[in-house]
């Protein structure tokens, strides 16, 4: 084998190495620039298309120094086509447009910084032009009202937008960045957090279990397995989904938009149930009462099959209105709701395509869900009226009469109950911490107090519980405990 003598062997290894540096030199020299979409493409009313198609030119980046230097030469400098994997982030979309007050900067290091221009602040005149100068990104004045958040490469992706306004309107220029939501620090230690973070889950599972309780005393028993108890039961168990699905938008920061939606749909879908069963609750109650025979039994199924038609049937249908408000009938812009986290969401003057950008359920939606509750409280509040008004006509009433009565008064206060707690949830968006911190209060106060109404207030549930623990378990007769009970004295 022939060697290579030492000083040719030392410059090839000489030469290798300068190879090898001046090629490191060159790929870690580049500055990454994340692009939406490809480099012959950009962002047309939400969705990437060739330029060429649009008449629109491509976008090529403006770097902009640390100082505040405009128009930074950066020659070194290569895309990364896509949108930024954000894992279990939240990923929104930030829009700069003419007189705009989001304004997108790109470093020469490839970061991106995100100001938000704040132009209720004393001293603006309402212009974004005013903010506009050469010291405004880290000359620390504190009299500039802005914010701003930084994401590195990797956690956003900017491009040209176009939006092409419809009706024969003028194109729509400026620029877009999708971005991972910014991990801000958490003091667990702080009260706000210590409240919204970890007691109010801990008061959500909570309630969870007080119901689940209720809802399996009331379909364990025999004797409770009427139609007032099924429909105790039915709105239980949809109290029990709606507080599962609030307890998903609690964590905003393990969630993505996918998720948000999803949850948001359990929670309004399960929480409209739970009032039209309350209402047909209350129709029931009303509608014996005028009548003039009356009779009861365990479970009247084909009454049952009746009443879930109304329940589920308006609440599908509401439903299924509300999702195709907030896919096509929203207006581009419409804010999108915050979750009682207390979060903030990001508003966009745009979606880029059907699921993208659907963090939340939209206002408009929200209006189709919770517009039939506040119908069904007025409709209830009537037929709680003219009940209680024939009641206080009635002079004698049998053993019927009067567990219907006791079922009149078991209604009334869920009535009452999961109004209260629907009111504080709306007062909960007005954004001010007292209103949220009441709705949380009344959240966890809801469903004690359901136990209280459904179980512990009334003797007759409570005999039947007790007598479970001391294995008597009571008769089973197709009269319901109405009957078995008569003289035991229990109601």
């Amino acid at each position: 084998m022939l060697k290579m003598p030492t000083p040719t062997r030392a410059a090839f290894a000489i030469i290798v190495l300068s190879v090898i540096g001046f090629t490191h030199s060159t790929t870690t020299s580049s500055v990454r620039i994340n692009k939406c979409c490809e480099k012959f493409e950009v962002v047309y009313d939400g969705k990437c298309t060739v330029a060429a198609t649009v008449n629109a030119t491509i976008w090529k980046p403006e770097f902009i120094g640390r100082k505040g230097e405009r128009n930074v030469q950066v020659d070194n400098y290569r895309f990364v086509i896509g949108l930024p994997d954000c894992g279990t982030k939240q990923k929104f979309n930030i829009y700069e447009y003419h007189d705009s007050y989001d304004k997108l900067i790109l470093f020469p290091d490839g970061q991106l910084r995100h100001l938000i221009l704040r132009h209720h602040s004393p001293g603006s005149q309402g212009s974004v032009g005013s903010y506009l100068d050469e010291d405004y990104i880290d000359a620390g004045d504190t009299n500039v009202p802005l914010l701003q958040y930084d994401y590195v490469q990797g956690l956003y992706c900017m491009d040209r937008a176009i939006g092409s306004g419809g009706d024969g309107a003028e194109l729509m220029e400026g620029l877009i960045a999708k971005v991972c939501s910014p991990k801000e620090e958490i003091h667990w230690t702080d009260s706000d957090v210590m409240l919204r973070k970890i007691i109010n889950p801990i008061c959500h599972g909570l309630a969870m279990i007080i119901l689940l309780v209720v809802a399996i005393i009331y379909f364990v028993l025999p004797t409770l397995r009427d139609l007032v108890g099924n429909m105790v039961t039915t709105i239980t168990m949809c109290l029990i989904v709606s507080q599962a699905a609030d307890l998903v938008r609690i964590f905003t920061e393990f969630s993505n938009h996918v998720s948000f939606l999803i949850a948001d749909l359990f929670f309004y879908v399960s929480l409209l149930g739970a009032f039209f069963w309350l209402n047909a609750m209350g129709y029931y109650i009303w509608k014996m009462f005028r009548t003039r025979n009356v009779f009861l039994r365990v479970s009247d199924g084909r009454k049952y099959c009746w009443y879930s038609g109304y329940a589920w049937g308006c609440t599908g249908t509401m439903a299924a209105i509300a999702v195709f408000a907030h896919f096509f009938l929203d207006l581009p812009g419409s804010s999108n709701a915050s979750s009682n986290s207390g979060t903030e969401t990001v508003h966009h003057p745009g979606r880029e395509s059907f699921f993208e950008g659907q963090d939340n359920i939209s206002w408009l939606g929200i209006a189709v869900f919770f517009t039939p509750i506040a119908f069904i409280i007025i409709v209830n509040i009537f037929f709680f009226v003219t009940t209680l008004r024939f009641i206080n006509r009635m002079h004698t009433y049998g053993r019927i009469h009067h567990k219907l009565r006791c079922s009149f008064v078991m209604f009334t206060l869920i009535f009452a109950t999961m109004s209260i707690a629907w009111l504080f949830l709306i007062l909960s968006w007005l954004h001010f911490d007292g209103l949220l911190y009441m709705h949380i209060i009344a959240n966890a106060l809801q469903a004690p107090c359901i136990l209280y109404i459904c179980v512990l207030r009334q003797k007759h549930v409570t005999f039947l519980v007790k007598s479970c623990f001391r294995d008597q378990a009571p008769q089973t007769t197709e009269w319901g405990d109405e009957m078995t009970y008569m003289n035991g004295g229990d109601y």
